[in-house]
């Protein structure tokens, strides 16, 4: 086996809070290095659907140090839009990305060090900022049925637009912007659209400002700090008036119906023993966050989350995690990666590496 590579610190993940913690790191003076998986820059973004154009999300923050010049084209997809931003912040700043390379586990090594294997060798790290997202680990819930399902079945993350769905009866599970996306799509071009969610939905006037965002934040970040599973931030928040929303009322694709009992061959059953016909499901149902390789550190809390302080596992020092529960989001990534650089600056500060 050969020799870990020795930094200060290992970002795992170059999505918007892997890029913002890697720029503050530097900035502190830490010697480090990004591991990233996907082949170019973007992230998650370079996986989302074509038809989800810049008009349609909630919007990005720019990257700390060096702002966008423009305002992007709002016709444009985000899978094209965002991943060109990061691509041109990669090169403006000159952080050391290495990919496309998979992260397998984090261990504790000897000394002060976490141990990062990858599929590309190891590195050992003072502190390792973890910021792997939640794109590579759709939610499947499990109903009743689901095997014996005569239709397709596919994920939001497998989702590239309507045009698929043409003369098919759909449903479509999930109670957030995601399912809103795909009924604005797929109204008037499938047969039949219904929409089904576990609670009722909860609409809102107008966007959220920037207090209202950050007061989302908090509930999320309190669950953590209570070493709960995150609940997401756009959970916390409800639907807002955005452009999908607009779009799906105006095609009357909003009328929810309450979650179905189990699946049947043909479609889907309710507790009433109403049935409705499907050839199709969308399970807009939202993701987990992707730490299967932090397992061998042993992190989770008897209620299921990891306990976090700000950005800081409590388990481990060492350890941050942003774009996880609170700073899963465009408002939070940017801060959060601020606050995790300055506290492993602090942490290695007080702890000088042998000689």
């Amino acid at each position: 086996m050969s020799t870990p590579h020795e930094v200060d610190a290992v970002v795992v993940g170059a999505g918007q809070a892997g890029l913002s913690g890697a720029y503050f790191l530097r900035r502190f003076g830490l010697d480090l290095v990004v591991l990233d998986r996907e082949d170019g820059p973007g992230g998650a973004w370079r996986h989302r659907s074509p038809t989800l154009t810049m008009e349609k999300i909630h919007g990005i923050f720019d990257l700390p140090g060096v702002p966008r010049s423009g305002a992007p084209d709002p016709s444009r997809p985000a899978a094209e839009a965002v991943p060109e931003y990061y691509a041109d912040y990669e090169r403006r700043t000159g952080l050391p990305i290495v990919r496309p390379v998979t992260v397998r586990a984090v261990t504790r090594g000897p000394g002060d060090r976490l141990v990062v294997a990858t599929s590309d060798g190891a590195w050992a790290a003072r502190a390792v900022v973890n910021a792997t997202g939640t794109w590579t680990r759709p939610h499947w819930p499990y109903y009743p049925g689901a095997a014996d399902f005569g239709g397709r079945q596919l994920h939001y993350a497998d989702y590239r637009g309507p045009d698929e769905f043409a003369g098919l009866r759909v449903v479509v599970v999930g109670g957030g912007h995601s399912a809103a996306h795909v009924l604005s799509e797929i109204a008037g071009v499938a047969a039949s659209t219904l929409w089904v969610t576990r609670r009722p939905p909860e609409f809102r006037d107008g966007d959220f400002d920037l207090d209202e965002r950050r007061a989302a934040v908090a509930r999320v970040e309190a669950r953590v700090r209570a070493g709960l599973p995150p609940q997401s931030v756009v959970g916390a928040t409800g639907l807002g008036s955005s452009v999908v929303v607009r779009q799906a009322l105006v095609k009357g694709a909003l009328e929810r119906l309450p979650m179905f009992r189990e699946m049947i061959p043909g479609g889907v059953a309710w507790d009433d023993g109403t049935t409705a016909e499907a050839d199709a499901i969308v399970w807009a149902t939202g993701f987990r966050s992707a730490l299967d390789h932090l397992a061998p550190l042993r992190l989770r809390a008897p209620g299921g989350g990891i306990v976090m302080d700000g950005t800081r596992v409590v388990a481990e020092p060492r350890l941050h995690l942003i774009g996880y529960g609170p700073s899963a989001s465009t408002v939070g990534a940017n801060r959060a990666g601020r606050a995790a650089a300055q506290e492993i600056r602090r942490l290695l500060a007080a702890s000088p590496a042998a000689a």
